[in-house]
């Protein structure tokens, strides 16, 4: 089996004995190589020297001195906010602790691309390198946003959202399909293959294109898959197992506890729990529930002990899914909370 995602910057970090991740010069360097931060012809002499300065010592001081020197104030902007992204990696002891405090006080004051990397990177450890394609498939809906379809014919289809919109742009064909589109002229239609038992080996070799569509219906591969992710996810943060399984609707008197899996199921839940008249179009966005169970009653809160947790993740009104498996780290009701 290949090295999946290999450009998520994954091999940069370090394993501990705990089998957390840790924070290394190397990572801490990849981001200076970045679009944003890397040097450009125009570049002043202090931003050159700063560079050059991280580059050498990606973890050195810098002062505000350095940065009010630099002459573009994008460039003052960007080195800002990846400084104070640097703060939080270093003053965390692993990579998943730095994470979860991102996502705590007054709300996370990074780039979203900075907590998707992370996300990813957290996922590829925790699914390792003996994954199933349909697991990484589905861990991608957890750091990609995704485009969901309904052919008509009862499917739920997802696909990842860029991809989309990079074939309804382009046809696939970049640039030249761009131009194709300017001037109105037809570029060859593309479908996304939906991945599936037969094919789902070749999900190794295309990893990083992101261009498979996946089946969320109750009993596709795909959902199963994604069941598994999350509560391995659980798992590698809490140490608590639990099991996830889809479910058609709540048929609970005694529901206590939920959590979206998106600010679209977190609101659905919140008014379905209090009763509150719920339109049918917004209904429809609902895709999923899921029941998690914890395995011990000791990792629960006595409120909730022996009773389910009702998860669920919807579309908006514009048919994307934004997954966001932070708020299964926030919001579960664990007993050492």
């Amino acid at each position: 089996m290949p090295d999946y995602w290999q450009s998520c910057g994954y091999r940069l970090l370090r394993t501990t004995r705990g089998n957390s991740l840790s924070i290394t010069d190397d990572f801490l360097r990849s981001y200076l190589l970045r679009p944003e931060l890397a040097p450009v012809p125009e570049s002043c002499a202090a931003e050159l020297a700063l560079h050059e300065r991280l580059l050498n010592e990606p973890r050195i001081g810098v002062v505000e001195a350095d940065i009010a020197a630099m002459r573009d104030a994008g460039a003052r902007d960007n080195y800002r906010i990846w400084l104070r992204f640097r703060e939080r990696l270093l003053a965390a002891t692993t990579l998943e602790s730095a994470y979860v405090e991102l996502f705590r006080g007054d709300g996370v004051d990074v780039p979203p691309q900075f907590v998707a990397q992370l996300t990813q990177i957290l996922l590829r450890h925790i699914l390792g390198d003996s994954a199933l394609p349909f697991e990484a498939r589905a861990a991608e809906m957890l750091f990609r946003p995704q485009k969901i379809s309904m052919p008509g014919d009862g499917a739920v289809m997802a696909a990842d959202e860029q991809t989309v919109q990079l074939y309804a742009t382009s046809g696939g064909f970049s640039s030249l399909g761009e131009l194709l589109a300017q001037n109105r002229i037809p570029a060859r239609t593309i479908e996304l293959d939906v991945l599936s038992q037969d094919n789902a080996a070749s999900y190794w070799e295309r990893d990083e294109r992101f261009d498979f569509a996946v089946t969320l219906n109750r009993g596709a591969h795909a959902l199963e898959a994604l069941c598994r992710v999350l509560e391995r996810w659980i798992v590698h943060f809490f140490g608590i197992t639990v099991t996830i399984k889809p479910q058609r609707e709540i048929d609970d008197q005694h529901w206590v506890w939920h959590v979206g899996l998106d600010a679209e199921a977190s609101a659905l839940l919140n008014d379905l729990y209090n009763r509150a008249e719920i339109a049918e179009e917004r209904m429809q966005r609902l895709l999923c529930l899921f029941e998690l169970r914890f395995a011990s009653a000791t990792d629960v809160r006595a409120a909730v002990a022996g009773r389910p947790v009702y998860l669920a993740m919807a579309m908006d009104q514009e048919q994307r899914l934004k997954l966001k498996p932070q708020n299964l780290l926030c919001n579960l009701p664990l007993a050492r909370d």
